[in-house]
């Protein structure tokens, strides 16, 4: 293990970032502690409108309250989408896609996903179809 002036160098052992929007990014880190147990911090960075500056909140999280705390996440977030925005469409914010969808990947599950007057069009046909619309310049307006 690397000390530096007797502290414990604090770099991650796992991150994850997700990007919410133009201005907000979450970071969830694993960190180790000097007697090699692990926590994890939640960070909230927030791009101020006046300046080139980061407002930055933070949550440490503890192995003891690993599961209190999903628990709870859960429960609030699934009382919001079922009992007050039960008929909101959450899906639609989700613009990540696994690295996995090649063309062919998409193709596929368009045809799979497609009402069945569609069922028998060729993964070819789409896949041509996939191209091109990736391929086209997209007009401006």
């Amino acid at each position: 293990m690397a000390y530096e002036n007797n502290e414990k160098k604090n770099d991650s052992v796992y991150s994850k970032r997700i990007k919410a929007g133009k201005r907000r990014t979450y970071f969830f880190d694993v960190r180790e502690t000097r007697g090699s147990d692990y926590y994890v911090t939640i960070t909230e960075s927030r791009k101020r409108p006046n300046d080139d500056g980061y407002d930055r909140h933070k949550i440490f999280l503890y192995k003891e309250d690993f599961n209190k705390f999903v628990k709870g996440l859960s429960e609030a977030v699934d009382y919001v989408k079922t009992d007050l925005m039960p008929n909101f469409d959450f899906d639609a914010f989700n613009h990540e896609y696994p690295d996995a969808d090649t063309v062919e990947n998409v193709a596929e599950k368009a045809v799979e996903s497609a009402e069945p007057v569609f069922q028998n069009v060729p993964v070819e046909v789409v896949e041509n179809q996939v191209t091109t619309l990736k391929t086209e310049e997209v007009d401006k307006w």
